[in-house]
């Protein structure tokens, strides 16, 4: 052990400009703005609308927003993590791309893919490399160009997603009562069948089958994901609280995953958490993958206080799930 933590020292956001209402989804699906509101708290969704842009923009102008704000050379950085299911392309990883579009020319990098757990996977993921000692500064993004891969025909999926990326910047520290203190990680295979991508990787190659069947769209099992979610994602939260000994009085934060208002809610209800200690911000964005937690944090950043006890935690396709216990790190 070398005695280090990783702590959060700089958090920036983008999404784009482009909103997609439920009013403009009306035109689109067999849909309201009440039913999507009432079943998951959604009022828009930003849209990456430029064709020429992807992931990798997006993220990159995140990167480069957490670079500004800490007046940090491009060159200091050593490791970019990118949490993403939509990459710009299956290879070069997109974190690569990020890289070179933000002159992090002293860095490597890799794409970690666990759907909307994404963000929580890599951040643990840069934990150990700064725990390791050999690495000071480690970026770790979460990006989705959802839209890319959302069928507008099909209302169970086009009213749920949007685009955006969100950067946390880890750096050490002696003071082991700050920072990432610690993660449970949990995936389970037979998930799958519930929420997946069918077609563009090894098992259905594209073909004109695969896009005449839309196989290349998110297919989703509603009701199954939502059971799962719920149950997996409320016991992780409360799991993680009672091995540090975290009370509901004590947790300052509940960073949750952004999928739906009811699993938030269901989940907040199990700690026994006060409304007002929850961030959302699901109204604005929709569910955004891997961007979710770093952008609540990059919304939250001005009300968080040093020695903050923060709890983040996510459910994805796969299934994924976990939850990490933080204490922030600066004002």
């Amino acid at each position: 052990m070398t005695g280090l933590n990783a702590c959060i020292t700089s958090v920036a956001a983008y999404v784009p400009e482009h909103k997609l209402t439920n009013a403009m989804l009306e035109n689109m699906v067999e849909t309201t703005d009440e039913w999507i509101l009432s079943r998951t708290g959604i009022k828009e969704r930003r849209i990456l609308k430029e064709k020429h842009l992807a992931t990798s923009d997006m993220a990159a102008e995140a990167v480069n927003r957490l670079l500004t704000k800490r007046n940090i050379d491009p060159k200091s950085i050593d490791l970019l993590i990118c949490g993403t299911v939509t990459p710009d392309m299956p290879f070069p990883a997109t974190a690569n791309l990020i890289t070179a579009k933000c002159a992090l020319t002293n860095a490597f990098g890799f794409d970690l893919g666990a759907a909307c757990s994404g963000f929580l996977f890599a951040l643990e993921t840069g934990r150990r490399y700064i725990e390791s000692g050999a690495y000071k500064k480690v970026i770790v993004v979460g990006a989705d160009t959802m839209s890319s891969i959302i069928n507008y025909e099909d209302r169970n999926t086009c009213i749920i997603f949007g685009d955006g990326a969100g950067a946390v910047l880890l750096e050490p520290t002696t003071d082991k009562s700050l920072g990432i203190q610690d993660s449970i990680l949990r995936t389970d295979g037979e998930g799958a069948k519930f929420l997946h991508q069918k077609a563009g990787g090894s098992l259905n190659p594209a073909s004109q089958q695969t896009i005449d069947e839309d196989m290349h769209y998110v297919y989703q099992e509603g009701k199954h994901v939502f059971k799962f979610a719920v149950t997996e994602m409320a016991n992780v939260c409360e799991e993680i609280m009672k091995k540090n000994q975290l009370t509901n009085e004590d947790l300052d934060w509940l960073v949750p995953h952004q999928a739906n208002l009811r699993i938030i809610e269901a989940t907040r209800q199990q700690v026994n958490l006060d409304p007002a200690k929850v961030m959302i911000n699901i109204e604005k964005y929709g569910n955004t993958t891997a961007a979710t937690l770093p952008l609540c944090l990059s919304d939250w950043e001005s009300k968080l206080k040093k020695g903050d006890k923060l709890v983040l935690t996510t459910f994805g396709g796969g299934f994924t799930w976990g939850a990490i216990y933080l204490v922030w790190a600066y004002s």
